[in-house]
């Protein structure tokens, strides 16, 4: 049998995803039956247990899953947007969930039980999230967008979905800056140095592996250090940053524990005593 991703792939003994079938050995293989997430943000594990502590990523409102299976108030899924597997409690996925209209655009928007501003909010969502709009509604000179609930959001806080395919991720990687890090974050609440990546990348209709191997192994082109420009990745073991032009990097990290910029000279040397020098350079080519 092959030896497979397990980040990547569903597979246990006791069951694994149909397209394995011939790959894998288990007992049964199942079709993935669709679902969408139905909370602001959620941790994907890679075992069905809070007290674990172990999270590798996360996944924001509206994003399509496909569950493989339901056990014990958990879920066993696979993100459709990167392909990552792992574990969601069953109340953060709903069935049937309408397909989204419209994506989240600022790194942080609130929703409110009805158009009114005034009115405590109901949840915070992330840059990314994906909502079904149904109608619009304007209230003290502000107009929202009104989701199937009846639940409101600032009109401006959102735009129809690929309304920004081909736009400069740098930009939208910048308006991260100072947002706390965080160890498998993937929102405006929190972030990692490769979430960040891809959730910017994603912003302007482009696809990306969620972790920093995947991305080193597998994103866009590999390029020399002397041919950095705006845009272009620089990989260290464990890490990855992004450059804002040829002498400034963009990157989630813990030295700050935030979003920050950094000059590229003064990050190799910090950065080295601990992940050595960087281990390559790359480039997104549309």
């Amino acid at each position: 049998m092959m030896m497979l991703d397990r980040r990547l792939n569903a597979f246990r003994p006791d069951l694994a995803e149909a397209s394995l079938k011939g790959k894998v050995e288990a007992e049964r293989f199942v079709d993935g039956t669709g679902a969408r997430v139905a909370v602001p943000v959620i941790a994907l594990r890679p075992k069905p247990d809070l007290a674990s502590g172990s999270i590798d990523t996360e996944l924001l409102m509206g994003e399509e899953v496909a569950i493989f299976e339901r056990r014990d108030g958990w879920c066993w899924v696979k993100a459709l947007s990167d392909g990552y597997v792992g574990y969601l409690p069953e109340t953060a996925i709903k069935e049937g969930a309408a397909a989204p209209t419209h994506i989240v655009v600022p790194q942080r928007t609130f929703l409110y039980p009805e158009p009114e501003l005034r009115k405590p909010h109901a949840a915070t969502l992330s840059m990314g999230s994906l909502v079904h709009v149904t109608g619009t509604a304007e209230a003290r000179g502000n107009h929202y967008v009104v989701l199937e609930d009846g639940t409101a959001i600032f009109a401006k806080h959102v735009q129809p979905i690929g309304y920004n395919k081909g736009g400069d991720f740098v930009d939208v990687a910048l308006r991260f800056l100072e947002t706390p890090y965080l160890w498998g974050g993937r929102s405006g609440l929190g972030i990692d140095c490769s979430g960040l990546v891809q959730l910017a990348l994603s912003m302007t209709g482009r696809a990306a592996p969620r972790d920093t191997d995947m991305q080193a192994a597998g994103l866009g082109q590999p390029i020399e250090r002397e041919e950095l420009k705006r845009g272009d990745f620089v990989f260290w073991k464990g890490h990855v940053a992004i450059m804002e032009d040829p002498e400034t990097i963009v990157h989630a990290n813990g030295h700050t524990m935030t979003v920050a910029r950094e000059n590229f000279a003064a990050a190799i040397e910090r950065i080295g005593w601990l992940y050595e020098r960087p281990t390559g350079y790359r480039r997104f080519i549309d």
